[in-house]
């Protein structure tokens, strides 16, 4: 839109930036099975925090997603990507304590399981620093909802919703099914590949575009509610 204002901070002049909400979406870039594309955690990030912005209006921005996460237990696909944790640590804390010169409060969106550490440590050090008006949420529905771990019909629902033209329904394949909790020890040593050739943790089977728009539906009504919660403004 030629000469006028959106929701995104990137599209912005430095005169229309007054001391914004800023939302910033963390996502990865990894393996999400046979079917879903590398980049489906930075996908969902950035469409919670669109749809957080839109409830705060003007008083909000979405800024260009951070797209590397801490991803190594998918070292073993192709096209995976991984910072890892410390690093990520460190891009938030130098992110932060940048944008809250001119942000009345940064938010983190995180679409990624193995950003969460990283960014809850990030989070604590810059609010107990100067008290800066630092929160994040991540991308997850309420308790009630039936979720899956990765690539799996959660995921490919979203992204039904969200990219459809991105999803290759016919490679879509059953991955390991197992609780995560049983899963987790294996996988923090072997990494995904050797608990899922496919890299699917889950099922596709039965995903549908109705259902992503309700689980991404159930996601920002759960980010709003964890951020009123958190002291981040009045969601």
């Amino acid at each position: 839109m030629l000469g006028g204002m959106t929701g995104m901070l990137a599209d912005r002049a430095w005169p229309e930036v007054e001391r914004p909400t800023l939302l910033v979406p963390l996502g990865s870039l990894e393996q999400h099975g046979p079917h879903l594309p590398l980049d489906t955690d930075t996908r969902i990030a950035h469409a919670v925090a669109e749809r957080l912005a839109a409830t705060r209006g003007r008083e909000a921005l979405v800024a260009p997603a951070l797209a590397y996460g801490s991803s190594g237990e998918h070292d073993g696909f192709p096209g995976t990507v991984s910072i890892g944790g410390e690093a990520l640590r460190s891009v938030l804390l130098e992110y932060a304590r940048s944008a809250s010169a001119w942000a009345a409060t940064v938010v983190f969106v995180n679409g990624h399981g193995g950003n969460a550490e990283a960014v809850r440590q990030a989070v604590a050090t810059l609010r107990d620093e100067e008290a800066r008006a630092v929160a994040w949420t991540p991308c997850a529905p309420d308790e009630g909802w039936t979720v899956d771990a990765h690539a799996g019909r959660t995921e490919t629902s979203l992204l039904l919703h969200l990219a459809p033209e991105h999803v290759r329904l016919e490679r879509a394949v059953p991955g390991a099914r197992d609780p995560l909790a049983a899963l987790l020890p294996r996988l923090r040593r072997d990494g995904v590949r050797a608990v899922s050739p496919s890299g699917v943790l889950g099922d596709p089977a039965g995903a549908s575009a109705e259902e992503g728009a309700a689980l991404l539906d159930a996601m920002v009504g759960h980010a709003r509610r964890r951020l009123a919660e958190f002291g981040a403004g009045p969601w």
